[in-house]
């Protein structure tokens, strides 16, 4: 190759010390540079996954960490199996959040957005994208993700801003795609609607007023409540209904009183109507009191007061019963002030509400806000309101309740329920390919569990609203003319031919939320919707989806339905659904909590391989992954222990293979490491097809830290203090250094940077390890030979076990008898004296019965070996301590047991402290297994 392989070349010897942060920053720049995360491979088999766009304005979290680094692993994989792997890499435009960071940027300025035209203010956004945007993509490459930066996307990229105009006016011609007035998530801060994933439901305290609604014409009726057997617990003549709420500045608004129709208690005034008890008396609304399923008999009064236009349930009962919608408030949530007056806007309420004929955009012009009211801040409104109503004597009582309360994640402010005017989609018939495609299995969700949930909310789905009250995103293709008419088309032009010469247009102000165009990833970032576009020939579908659960419905399922609707199929094969990083303790991390860990820092302690790997060994199917930043410390050891079995190996002579296919190996040892690497191999691959990356992982770092390192350098240890160039001595160096390449090759996907620094650093290489081929050891090995080290390595660890247990010296030499050795016992002690004395340090090994006394028994295999104890401990003294041990543990494991087993426990308890009470009683059952053990060995 014309490039240079190793960026380092001149020194090939291993240093003392592992410096991760040295060796990340070489790599990663060498990689990137000579265009190696996507080598040209035209005619491999193509391996696409594309990375879900962070926020530009974002910054590495850990969740991104986790999500990252499970792409990482997977894409290095198929890679190094020789596939055309591409992994699509770009950023979303993040409307709101985007257009918040240029916002404060001004306010810091004294400045505001209104003060610069919609063209000026967006071209400030394109200038703070410019020197900004960059940073969780400069944090993407610490991590070491591997995608292709040649190509890297921008949700506004003129071709991708094309695609996203031609989906929108396709859907609208074919009446997918539609303008309607209906309930949002709206922000007044953000002054915009806002997806139900910006929305955090937060535990506040609030309080619930319970108010009286008189009957029209001073009408009674007699009111009975009943206990559950029957029985009258109160009768009593009223002349009203009792409503209980917590918002009551919405009562404004009210279009209908709703009870249950099994009700009994307000039988006999369905269909009467009823006074809202707040305004000028002489102006107050009359409202029908009807019946609807929504409504809980149990729950308060079982009388709810309905406003369609500022509650989501409510908007339900509304929406089927044919009840008017009221809009109280204005874009900062504010009581309305425009309009009519109040005594001629409540006069054709009152008209509506005795049947006269509305629609529903006659009903919004109508402001139902008392003039006294108009232009109060919400809060402000419900006091007054309160007030007002009980200077009337109308209400009830009001009582302290904990209510859940929807703030926007972005603008920190309590969401309001608005009826407004918004484009749609329908996503309930753009649905209906997906929900066939993981029914037939054409789409598979791993783990299969999610497929529930999946049916749940797509079986159920809503219209999407796809339009935000911003500047920054893509401008809707929409221009209505003087009358209100529509004219959807791909540019002005258009537009304006289809509305015909001299009408005049102006364009929709919304901009598309991000989610529409962020649907279209899958295909977009590949070229679509250009006809011609190989890249998108060849790598759509896409291979494999990786997300976090929480955006299944916000943007999965989005792409599965824009993938079908689209491109006519699938937008990949399958779709992984990660859970999420937790604190230490369970708990979901956040900053208000203080609990937020920065992988950054994790990467400057430990190193990213110690990082990732931890990700990957903890990533279990279905499981959320608690942060351990002493995991991530020990898999920093685990690389600091395989860069020490590297020095070793190279200041024995053992450097890099010059072969793929397992060496010709005749010594025991050296045939035993080929059969382990075989296993290992085959464990990944299974793993890897399952997507199980923490039993991938568990098998690389086993069979590295087991294996390799503690038991075959062990074991080849007596071959290099001979003669270096006898034939053990060589074919041991060719085993060993072909074993160690495939470990850096296995594990190359999980700790990138350790692995491809030691693959140059063994010697000499014709290609980087990036690009390197996956193993395939293609060798026959000899189940005798096998057999007889695994026998010795089950025989030197239970004998250290026992000793351990014992309080024995680990270095103790210990007599053994065995007294009916099997076949591969009685092969291996003639052969391999040495090797037993060495490792186990059993000497010696005598064939027969042992003598009388006390001794333990340790086991290898089928053979059971008696190992006499007079001298070498004292009996009834260890004995007296394990029996003491062990019936403290006994104890202790009951009264846990006892305590997890108390339901009263588990329910009033916090949520760490029954985790660790489980985590002690694990301690106390494993001590009173081993220690039982223990006692046994003495006999």
């Amino acid at each position: 190759m014309a490039r240079p392989i190793m960026p380092n070349p001149t020194d090939t010897t291993l240093p003392t010390t592992f410096d991760p942060a040295d060796i990340e920053a070489r790599w990663y720049a060498h990689w990137e540079t000579n265009g190696l995360f996507r080598p040209e491979r035209p005619e491999a088999e193509a391996f696409t996954i594309v990375n879900p766009p962070p926020n530009v304005t974002g910054s590495l979290h850990i969740g991104h960490a986790l999500d990252n680094t499970l792409q990482d692993v997977v894409i290095r994989y198929e890679r190094l199996r020789g596939k055309d792997a591409l992994w699509v890499v770009g950023t979303d435009h993040a409307g709101i959040a985007t257009q918040m960071v240029v916002e404060r940027q001004l306010e810091e300025r004294q400045d505001k957005r209104t003060n610069y035209t919609r063209e000026d203010f967006i071209a400030k956004v394109w200038e703070w994208k410019e020197e900004s945007g960059g940073t969780i993509t400069r944090q993407l490459r610490r991590l070491g993700c591997s995608m292709d930066w040649s190509r890297e996307q921008f949700t506004m990229d003129p071709h991708f801003t094309a695609a996203v105009i031609k989906t929108f006016v396709d859907l609208y011609n074919d009446g997918l795609i539609y303008r309607d007035k209906r309930l949002v998530n709206w922000d007044p801060k953000l002054k915009t609607a806002i997806s139900d994933l910006e929305v955090e439901s937060r535990e506040v305290k609030g309080h619930m007023w319970h108010f009286k609604y008189p009957l029209a014409n001073g009408a009674t009726y007699t009111y009975v409540e009943r206990d559950a057997e029957g029985n009258v617990v109160l009768e009593e003549e009223r002349d009203y209904i009792s409503i209980a709420t917590t918002r009551p500045e919405t009562m404004l608004g009210d279009g209908a009183v709703a009870v249950h129709p099994s009700d009994a208690r307000y039988a006999p005034i369905v269909g009467m109507m009823c006074e809202i008890p707040v305004g000028p008396k002489e102006h107050r609304r009359l409202i029908p009191i009807i019946t609807d399923d929504y409504p809980d008999p149990d729950f308060g009064s079982g009388a709810v007061k309905i406003t369609g236009a500022h509650d989501e349930n409510d908007y339900g009962v509304a929406t089927r019963n044919g009840i008017p919608m009221y809009r109280l408030m204005d874009e900062v949530a504010a009581m309305r002030s425009d309009g009519a007056p109040y005594a001629e806007c409540a006069a054709r309420a009152r008209e509506i509400a005795a049947g006269a004929e509305f629609s529903a955009k006659e009903v919004d012009t109508l402001n139902l806000v008392p003039d006294e009211y108009r232009g109060l801040d919400r809060y402000e409104a419900r006091k007054r309101v309160v007030a007002d109503i009980d200077a009337e004597g109308l209400m009830i009582k009001v009582e302290d309740k904990v209510i859940m309360q929807p703030f926007g994640d972005r603008g920190g402010v309590v969401i309001e329920p608005m009826l407004t005017d918004q484009w749609y989609v329908n996503a309930a018939e753009l649905a209906k390919k997906p929900i066939a495609a993981v029914q037939t299995g054409e789409i598979q969700i791993v783990p299969k569990s999610w497929e529930k949930t999946f049916f749940n909310w797509m079986n159920d789905i809503q219209p999407w609203c796809v339009s935000r009250q911003l500047w920054w995103g893509h401008r809707i293709p929409a221009w209505f003319d003087a009358e209100g008419n529509i004219y959807v088309a791909e540019n002005a032009e258009q537009a304006q031919k289809q509305a015909g010469e001299g009408v005049a247009l102006r364009q929709d102000e919304d901009v598309l939320d991000t989610w529409f165009s962020s649907a279209l990833w899958p295909f977009a970032t590949l070229g679509w919707p250009e006809g011609d576009a190989p890249l998108l020939a060849k790598h759509f579908p896409n291979s494999l989806l990786i997300s976090g659960f929480d955006i299944l419905f916000f943007w999965d399922a989005r792409m599965m339905m824009m993938g079908f609707y689209n491109m006519g199929q699938k937008p990949w094969d399958r779709l992984y659904l990660h859970g999420l990083v937790r604190a230490a303790d369970g708990a979901k991390m956040s900053k208000s909590k203080g609990n937020v860990v920065d992988p950054l820092g994790l990467i400057d302690q430990y190193g990213a391989d110690a990082l990732r790997f931890f990700m990957a060994a903890m990533e279990s199917q279905g499981r959320d992954i608690k942060m351990d930043e002493k995991r991530v410390e020990g898999y920093r050891n685990f690389a600091t222990k395989l860069w020490n079995a590297a020095r070793f190996c190279q200041s024995n002579g053992i450097g890099a293979s010059d072969t793929i296919k397992a060496p010709l190996a005749r010594l025991a040892a050296n045939q035993w490491i080929i059969g382990e690497v075989q296993q290992c191999v085959t464990a990944i691959e299974n793993a890897m097809a399952d997507l199980r990356f923490d039993a991938a992982a568990n098998a690389i770092y086993q069979f590295t830290w087991s294996k390799f390192c503690d038991w075959y350098l062990e074991l080849i240890k007596p071959v290099f203090a001979g003669d270096a160039d006898s034939p053990p001595a060589i074919e041991t160096r060719a085993v060993a250094g072909w074993a160690l390449d495939q470990i850096l090759v296995m594990l190359h996907p999980f700790m990138p940077f350790i692995t491809e620094e030691l693959w140059h650093k063994l010697g000499e290489r014709p290609y980087e390890l990036i690009v390197a081929q996956w193993p395939k050891p293609e060798a026959e090995v000899s189940k005798e030979a096998t057999d007889a080290i695994d026998w010795v390595i089950d025989l030197t660890t239970s004998t250290r076990s026992a000793k351990n247990e014992l309080g024995i010296a680990p270095g103790a030499k210990l007599a053994a008898w065995l007294a009916a050795p099997s076949n591969v016992a009685a092969r291996t002690i003639e052969r391999s004296s040495a090797a037993i004395e060495r490792l186990a340090r059993l000497t010696p090994v005598t064939i027969g019965d042992p003598p009388a006394g006390p001794a333990m028994q340790v086991t290898a295999g089928e053979d059971v070996f008696v190992i006499p104890l007079e001298g070498i401990v004292d009996i009834a003294a260890e004995k007296a301590r394990l029996e003491k041990a062990l019936a403290a543990s006994q104890k202790e494991a009951k009264s846990l047991e006892g305590r997890l087993s108390n339901p009263a426990f588990a329910e009033k308890a916090k949520p760490e402290a029954v985790e660790k009470a489980r985590a002690d009683l694990a301690h106390h059952s494993g001590e009173v297994e081993r220690l039982t053990a223990a006692l046994a060995r003495l006999g």
